[in-house]
């Protein structure tokens, strides 16, 4: 036998169905120069820290170094001034000439203020109108000119007390032309108007009227008013 059942379900409230989350607003994006400004202020200070980098770099690179400390220049090694073919020439207080230096070159040494003089020519005036000439291949002087060491070839000639004509050759003569005194300690020969002398030194003293020769000697001696 069939049977059928009946059943009451009570009333459920209505529940709403969610498919999802609703779909996002597209959101607006801001103007590209505020885009601009605000990543210009987000890289500020690395591009400000990148500046100051190169510019130090830039600085170290460029800076120049400091000079290497020279060597010690040892006295006399280098002239501080140096003239070529020149004359020079000293007058008195009253403009007379008394004292003429020519060559081919000067070099000035600093350290002890002497002169060296390449082919040097001198010529003196005394007081008494008496002239004195000389040359060398070299002269070492002082800086006012009145003493020279002349070397090489070196001749000095004038006239002695008497008005005789004095010359003197060496290979080394000491010229004092203030006090008009010559010297050598090498091998000289001196011509005395017609006589000439060869000796192994010489000390000439003009103001003093004395000239000494140092041993040994030999000459050919020719009495004054004769010719030789």
């Amino acid at each position: 036998m069939g049977m059928s059942v009946e059943l009451h379900l009570p009333d459920l409230p209505e529940v709403p169905i969610s498919l999802g989350p609703a779909a996002p607003r597209p959101l607006r994006r801001p103007p590209w120069g505020l885009r601009l400004r605000e990543a210009l202020a987000a890289y500020l200070p690395l591009l400000l820290m990148l500046a100051l980098a190169l510019a130090t770099w830039w600085l170290v690179k460029n800076t120049p170094l400091p000079a290497a400390p020279s060597a010690e220049r040892r006295p006399g090694s280098e002239p501080d001034y140096e003239m070529r073919h020149f004359a020079l020439e000293r007058f008195d207080a009253s403009g007379r000439l008394v004292l003429r230096i020519e060559g081919e070159r000067l070099q000035h040494d600093p350290a002890n203020d002497r002169v060296r003089i390449d082919k040097a020519q001198i010529r003196a005036v005394a007081a008494d109108g008496r002239i004195t000439l000389a040359h060398a291949e070299h002269a070492l002087g002082n800086g006012d000119g009145s003493e020279l060491q002349l070397q090489g070839g070196a001749e000095v000639s004038s006239t002695d007390a008497d008005g005789t004509p004095l010359r003197m050759r060496s290979e080394f003569l000491h010229l004092f032309l203030v006090r008009e005194r010559v010297r050598t300690h090498l091998p000289v020969t001196v011509r005395l108007g017609s006589s000439q002398i060869a000796a192994a030194g010489l000390a000439y003293d003009h103001a003093q009227r004395r000239l000494e020769l140092a041993g040994p000697m030999r000459g050919v001696f020719v009495p004054a008013g004769r010719a030789r």
